[in-house]
């Protein structure tokens, strides 16, 4: 962030990776998703975005191009962001995102730094899209749960960072990508100085993702458990199918927010009013010694 003085502070992100999907438009439009979240996430709004693509010189049809960046042009407009220009290299690897700009009020900017004891979490999007995504490469994930994760990934944060600042009350937020859920949540406690409970019942996950298992296990998920797993406490409860979920790393994933347990259940109602699949999945309490996270 870089705030000018008596104004409104700029906020800059970019992200983008190889293709998650066959389809190349809704490629695209999952990679315009996921590079828009991070300033959502920051209670910011998107303004203006540079195009970053890599292709192959040869063996690529240029009507595959087109669509890539069409997809991606299409959700730019849904976010309301201007297309500036961007950037283009030979690579034999596909790849393609963007770097985003955004303005945000210096005043109520949203961190992973300020969740407090006694809040309640809310997760707005369901688990899966890596294990799908891995399924998807090995020709194994049925067309429906191909659906059902390409609705969420294309799914802006937009009207969830809306209704966020409309509600109020959230003290800390976060994209849920890579790391998994499992580790941007200890990322926010670590940062929050807190330790948080997670209910694994509660937290929603794509149906038909555990019938993937343990097939379609990504590195990201493993390399996820190698890091944070010595941080997570798991109940008797919490198995290993539902452990390789919230280690699995999202891509284009929900914001997980920290809100006032007062305000958690008007925010989730309003979520659900607006279209956001939000659940309450846990809460944050003292700092415990051993462990960033209970897994119950």
């Amino acid at each position: 962030m870089y705030a000018w003085e008596g104004g409104p502070a700029l906020v800059q992100t970019v992200d983008f990776f190889t293709p998650i999907v066959d389809d190349p438009f809704l490629y695209g439009q999952i990679a315009a998703a996921n590079a828009l979240s991070d300033v959502y996430a920051m209670g910011g709004e998107p303004r203006t975005a540079l195009a970053i693509a890599a292709f192959p010189k040869e063996g690529l049809e240029t009507g595959v191009i087109r669509a890539i960046f069409r997809g991606g042009f299409e959700k730019l407009r849904e976010a309301g962001t201007a297309l500036l220009g961007g950037h283009t290299v030979q690579d034999p690897e596909i790849k393609f995102g963007y770097a985003v700009t955004g303005a945000i009020d210096p005043a109520q900017v949203l961190t992973n730094a300020g969740a407090r004891a006694g809040d309640v979490l809310v997760l707005t999007k369901p688990l899966g899209t890596g294990i799908v995504g891995t399924a998807i490469k090995a020709a194994r994930a049925p067309a429906d749960l191909i659906d059902r994760a390409v609705a969420t990934m294309t799914m802006l944060n937009k009207t969830a960072a809306e209704t966020l600042r409309l509600v109020g009350g959230a003290h800390a937020c976060t994209d849920v990508t890579g790391f998994g859920l499992l580790g941007h949540a200890a990322e926010m406690a670590a940062a929050s100085q807190v330790s948080m409970e997670l209910d694994g019942r509660a937290v929603p996950v794509l149906d038909g993702v555990f019938a993937l298992l343990p097939r379609h296990r990504s590195g990201g998920m493993a390399t996820n458990r190698e890091h944070f797993g010595p941080r997570v406490q798991f109940s008797p409860a919490a198995g290993r199918p539902l452990q390789d979920v919230l280690f699995d790393p999202q891509t284009s994933g929900g914001l997980l927010v920290a809100v006032e347990a007062g305000r958690a259940r008007a925010l989730t109602d309003a979520l659900v009013a607006a279209g956001v699949p939000a659940a309450a999945v846990g809460r944050v309490v003292g700092q415990q010694p051993g462990f960033l996270i209970s897994v119950v």
